[in-house]
């Protein structure tokens, strides 16, 4: 039987030695990391590829819907949310299958959780749609609580090229922000939804990535995954990992993957360098 690698992210040292408690007994789960914040749950998914994540909604700093928002598509792993906020729009989780726990976490509701989660992994081991449902349920709440999350401007350049002025119009509640397209530090696709990183913060907004790449410099933002394209502009640091990958560290302090698939638009980076 493969286990699922697990990894636990609360920022209550109490809830987190309870969920290790209840899932330390399941044969299906191999617990490899506890993160208290979201920060730490970034780089530890980064770095251990987990296929299952319980994390935690409200967390001080980066809470459970911004490390969503932080990981790549390609690198997304399955994730049960935990919640004592039954406020945070539960029939938007159900209306997309995204699964959630609240507390004071059930056992038998736990378990539910992880047969599904063992069920989902072996009908289908390539887990990048999974940002999509997140996406698609944190969008549904930001319209419940919030407001809705940004759409693009779709218009671009007379000839359909990009422009060195170009501004990226993104809608929120009653306003629209405008953002530069040179600032964008990287981008990454989850289906019709785009988190556009900007010097520390996310816009979720509902675009194609072949309309976005449309407004972006192609001599600047390259693709490094199916579904993350990353301002070359930005990279501080190039790492480099096994079986050809690169691991680039950013100089807004993220980091992210590329595959070997796309790994040659980095070699070139560096052979300009």
């Amino acid at each position: 039987m493969q286990k699922l690698r697990t990894i636990i992210v609360d920022d209550e040292g109490l809830a987190r030695k309870l969920l290790r408690v209840l899932l330390e007994q399941v044969p299906e789960i191999e617990l490899i990391a506890q993160c208290n914040n979201g920060r730490e749950a970034v780089t530890a998914i980064l770095d251990l590829e987990p296929d299952l994540v319980f994390l935690d909604i409200q967390m001080p700093g980066k809470n459970g819907f911004d490390v969503i928002k932080a990981l790549q598509a390609d690198l997304m792993p399955m994730i049960i949310f935990c919640t004592a906020y039954q406020r945070y729009a539960l029939d938007a989780f159900d209306l997309h299958a995204v699964d959630y726990l609240l507390k004071p976490v059930d056992e038998t509701r736990l378990l539910r959780a992880v047969q599904r989660a063992c069920d989902r992994f072996q009908v289908d081991g390539d887990l990048g749609h999974q940002k999509l449902s997140l996406i698609g349920a944190i969008d549904e709440i930001a319209k419940k609580f919030n407001g809705s999350l940004g759409s693009i401007d779709e218009l671009s350049g007379a000839d359909g090229q990009w422009v060195s002025d170009t501004k990226i119009a993104i809608k929120d509640q009653d306003s629209t922000v405008l953002i530069d397209a040179k600032d964008i530090d990287w981008v990454d696709a989850a289906g019709d939804y785009m988190c556009v990183h900007v010097k520390g913060v996310t816009h979720v907004m509902r675009s194609t990535l072949k309309s976005l790449m449309s407004r972006l410099d192609p001599d600047k933002f390259k693709r490094i995954h199916r579904s993350t394209v990353v301002n070359l502009d930005r990279i501080d640091e190039v790492i480099a990992q096994k079986k050809g990958e690169y691991t680039l560290h950013l100089d807004c302090d993220e980091r992210l993957k590329v595959s070997r698939n796309y790994r040659d638009a980095i070699k070139n980076f560096l052979a300009q360098q």
